[in-house]
């Protein structure tokens, strides 16, 4: 009887062992605990960079994985006239923009998306 009631407990076990590694193979595994799948790359029709005469550097602070830096690229690409890409190492967003921005108007794309933008320096 012993025996039965051991065999179970391993089997639960190695259950919830092989589902939780399915379920992070599927969706990627995420700092942000949302285990859902990455939100869709919001990809910039224009990638020419002479067509944007501004560029900017914002420092942005909360990002720690890949679902967090395309949520902050999604936020600022899904206006047209701004192409952003994030270098996650330097907590960093290359922001190049057909117009000029404000940092109180970037600020609040930033904090809309969840992150906090922490400095916000012209090229």
């Amino acid at each position: 009887m012993e025996n039965i009631i051991i065999v179970t407990v391993l089997i639960l076990i190695l259950a919830a062992a092989i589902y939780g590694t399915v379920k992070r193979i599927r969706f990627g595994s995420s700092c942000c605990g949302t285990k859902t799948p990455p939100e869709k790359k919001v990809k910039v029709k224009d990638r020419n960079k002479n067509n944007y005469p501004y560029r900017y550097i914002l420092s942005v602070d909360g990002m720690h994985c890949s679902n967090c830096a395309r949520r902050v690229e999604n936020a600022l690409n899904k206006t047209e006239g701004r192409w952003a890409t994030v270098d996650l190492a330097d907590k960093e967003v290359s922001l190049y923009s057909k117009h000029e921005e404000t940092d109180r108007d970037l600020a609040g794309v930033i904090a809309a998306s969840g992150y906090t933008m922490l400095s916000f320096k012209k090229c």
